[in-house]
């Protein structure tokens, strides 16, 4: 009579994480600002539309919004990164997604932490933003089987936006965003950060003050 061979035991544990971050922002965003920013004069962007402002935040009438976000962002330096510098917003803009369009993959050059901020009402439904694993060439390409996706092999993820949302995350992460299935318009304001202070090792001679 044969036995049975045991099957060998085994450990599955994370190496690494990409985070990314969500902080409500609502009660700083006032409906004055919200008509605001929907009345920015927009421009066409691949398939979406884009506003013509690229420095939103500068503007004084956004100075809450700007408030709450850079308290985020300091939230997100400390108890994420673990980093004393500062994360400082350079270019911020709105988009527009309206009924049928979606937003084309991409990721954000020149830029440390990228964020969203879903500033007005959300169309139902929403539409996704979409994170890929992957943003360019795979020698070889597997498919995964639906019933074993994983945190370890998910080629992609799907953030589900509420009104006054903030998403912060890499600016290497390729994403898109779905399309909008609803009959209204899908309203974000999009910005890229840079770090501020002291990075690398005087001694090392690696010291960069920025």
């Amino acid at each position: 009579m044969t036995t049975a061979r045991k099957a060998p035991e085994y450990t599955v544990k994370p190496l690494f994480a990409e985070p990314y971050f969500v902080m409500n922002l609502k009660h700083a965003i006032s409906p004055r600002q919200v008509k605001f920013v929907k009345s920015l004069a927009m421009n066409e962007n691949q398939v979406n539309q884009i506003s013509q402002e690229l420095y939103l935040f500068e503007r004084p009438e956004m100075a809450s919004v700007k408030a709450a976000v850079a308290e985020a962002l300091a939230v997100y330096a400390r108890e994420v990164m673990g980093i004393a510098h500062r994360l400082e917003v350079t270019q911020s803009w709105s988009l527009i997604n309206p009924p049928g369009v979606g937003m084309h993959g991409h990721t954000h050059s020149n830029s440390l932490i990228s964020g969203s901020l879903y500033y007005a009402p959300m169309p139902d439904p929403p539409g996704n933003m979409i994170f890929e694993r992957f943003s360019g060439y795979r020698q070889i390409e597997m498919q995964v089987g639906t019933d074993r996706t994983n945190i370890y092999n998910a080629p992609r993820n799907a953030v589900v936006p509420k009104e006054g949302d903030l998403i912060l995350f890499s600016s290497a992460l390729l994403h898109y965003v779905e399309q909008n299935l609803s009959d209204e318009n899908r309203y974000s304001i999009a910005f890229n950060t840079w770090p501020r202070g002291t990075i690398g090792s005087l001694r090392d001679v690696s010291e960069l003050k920025m």
